[in-house]
């Protein structure tokens, strides 16, 4: 299968309060806008992020799955967790959910969540310890 793009949708029944979210936290901007759906691209790097927005009761959706979104974390790494932490928690006073703090297993990362409960992981890759280094699978 060849894929041209690949992105999460989140479906809440705040579309516009979950819009502005992610635009003014996390720097995406707006590529397509309607009532119902909104379309977000984070551009800046080699590849550009995409994220959509989609209103839960939309009749795009199946009947049985008009719900908001659970169970999702997006990780986002970058390259200094330590000052996303500072823009995010102690000014933006963004609902942190897990605390800043090293991972034996290679991150150092804390947790927000959106204003429909999606987890947001910010990570920055740092080495892991010796028993972890052995479970990651060298690059072919």
């Amino acid at each position: 299968m060849k894929v041209s793009s690949f992105y999460p949708v989140i479906l809440t029944e705040q579309v516009a309060v979950t819009s502005a979210f992610y635009v003014n936290h996390f720097g995406f901007e707006k590529v397509f806008e309607a009532d119902w759906y909104i379309s977000l691209r984070m551009s800046g790097s080699d590849i550009p992020f995409e994220l959509a927005i989609l209103d839960s009761t939309h009749a795009t959706i199946p009947e049985a799955y008009r719900t908001g979104v659970k169970g999702l974390i997006l990780n986002m790494e970058v390259e200094d967790v330590d000052a996303e932490y500072e823009r995010l928690i102690t000014r933006a006073k963004l609902p942190l959910q897990l605390d800043i703090r090293d991972e034996a297993f290679g991150q150092r990362h804390f947790i927000v969540s959106d204003p429909n409960g999606v987890l947001i992981d910010v990570i920055t890759v740092i080495p892991p310890t010796e028993d972890y280094s052995a479970q990651y699978i060298a690059e072919q």
